[in-house]
């Protein structure tokens, strides 16, 4: 009974040369892409394909006219088997450069992460020199079950189902113009918005409102481009294509730098803040514990 109990697990755990191949098919739908990602023949790829298939006992693939196309069963299980080859390389990756300090897998906002976070991290690295981090920009929220992260960093409410929470800070805004545009006409009082193109982030529809209220006032409904991320914001702005409305740390950077100038009242205060977030199962994780310190020192 034993000797079947491991058969039946060495059958359900396919080497990770057929899942390379797996993966690498699917994704291109394409044996002759994959094997050029891969290194090996077309012959070589589908016989993988078809090993694969007959340790699992369930087609994976359509044969049509000599092409392998995924079935629904493939599609799906492509999207596990590579979160899995990610996992192991990022676990085997952390043995070799960092085999005493630990890693830390983080999710954060690309802004945040680039002109927050980037500038800051290497005092965290020089205090805790045994430390890895990994980092991937994510703007929406996800499953910790489902995912590498040991932790996120997200904009929001405190309201991410089923994780611990640490808030960095609230969000302060700060509306900009490039100096052009600033020059080219007056923006001294609210009514001066009235018809200048505003620049809308997808994630952030009641911004704008929360910024007119702290201003005292209440918003023009002057249309303007959507965009999905502040870098695009940035640059609209300074190409003169309307007023931006940027969280301060950002705006900050901008004015110092003399390629965007305020607008009225600076660092007005609006719904939302920063927060980092981690499932239970990670609180003793010690890079992340050694972080979480670091954050709250750093945000206190």
């Amino acid at each position: 009974m034993h000797g079947m109990n491991e058969l039946r697990q060495r059958r359900f755990l396919p080497s990770i040369k057929l899942l390379l191949a797996f993966d690498a098919v699917v994704r291109h739908r394409s044996v002759t892409a994959a094997a050029g990602e891969l290194s090996l023949t077309q012959s070589t790829v589908s016989r993988l394909i078809l090993t694969l298939e007959e340790q699992l006992g369930k087609e994976l693939f359509t044969r049509e006219r000599r092409r392998l196309v995924p079935n629904a069963a493939a599609i799906s299980y492509q999207r596990d088997v590579s979160r899995a080859l990610d996992m192991i390389q990022r676990a085997s990756m952390s043995v070799v450069t960092n085999p005493e300090g630990g890693t830390l897998s983080l999710a954060v906002l690309p802004t945040f992460a680039t002109r927050w976070l980037g500038p800051r991290l290497g005092a965290f690295l020089n205090a805790h020199p045994g430390v890895a981090v990994n980092m991937s920009t994510r703007i929406g929220r996800f499953d910790f079950a489902g995912e590498v992260f040991d932790a996120a960093i997200y904009y929001g409410q405190r309201d991410w189902e089923g994780a611990r929470h640490l808030k960095l800070f609230d969000e302060t805004v700060t509306a900009c113009v490039s100096p052009a545009f600033a020059a080219s006409r007056r923006l001294d009082r609210l009514e001066d918005l009235d018809d200048v193109p505003m620049l809308h982030l997808e994630s952030r529809p009641t911004v704008w409102a929360d910024w007119f209220e702290g201003q005292g006032g209440t918003a023009s409904g002057a249309g303007g481009m959507l965009v999905d991320q502040f870098s695009m914001m940035i640059q609209a702005a300074i190409s003169g294509l309307g007023i931006a409305l940027l969280p301060d740390y950002l705006a900050q950077i901008e004015i110092a730098e003399g390629r965007l100038v305020p607008v009225l009242r600076q660092a007005v205060p609006v719904r939302g803040a920063y927060w980092l977030v981690w499932p239970p199962d990670k609180d003793d994780h010690a890079p992340l514990q050694a972080f979480r310190q670091w954050l709250s020192a750093e945000t206190a």
